[in-house]
């Protein structure tokens, strides 16, 4: 089970990044940039990851990101936990209305965020509170 950490979230180890900023209400104000950056900065710092799986992580950080400030009231919270065989990133938002997958039957910008998300991930799960929602996506890491 995910458990709050701060700022971040972990499963197993505390993996707490660096905040950009803190807002006036005391919240981490996390950017799809920053956001990008620890994640590098993590995988960087285990054994060696196909650069294409690295790839997978880095979108799927940058899409709940940049959702969870487009669509979610800002980033609440956010983690990345890394195990033997996956990378599981955690993004928190003050929204509590789920993620809205649309069926496009035009080529319009937008909206493609999420199915990225829910193709490159093995799992993927929302929470929703009152007070806003959390994803978990976990990304596959061949052994």
């Amino acid at each position: 089970m995910m458990q709050p950490r701060g700022d971040a979230w972990s499963s197993r180890t505390p993996t707490r990044t660096a905040p950009v900023s803190s807002t006036a209400h005391g919240r981490t104000e996390w950017t799809s940039a920053r956001a990008r950056e620890a994640t590098r900065r993590r995988l960087a710092g285990i054994r060696p990851v196909d650069p294409s799986q690295v790839d997978d992580v880095m979108l799927v950080v940058s899409e709940l990101v940049t959702n969870a400030q487009r669509h979610g009231g800002g980033v609440t919270g956010f983690g990345l936990d890394l195990a033997r065989d996956a990378a599981t990133v955690v993004v928190s938002d003050a929204s509590s209305d789920p993620p809205d997958l649309r069926r496009r039957e035009e080529l319009v910008p937008g909206g493609f965020g999420w199915p990225i998300v829910l193709h490159l991930c093995r799992e993927v799960a929302v929470s929703v509170r009152p007070e806003g929602k959390t994803i978990r996506a976990v990304v596959p890491l061949d052994q």
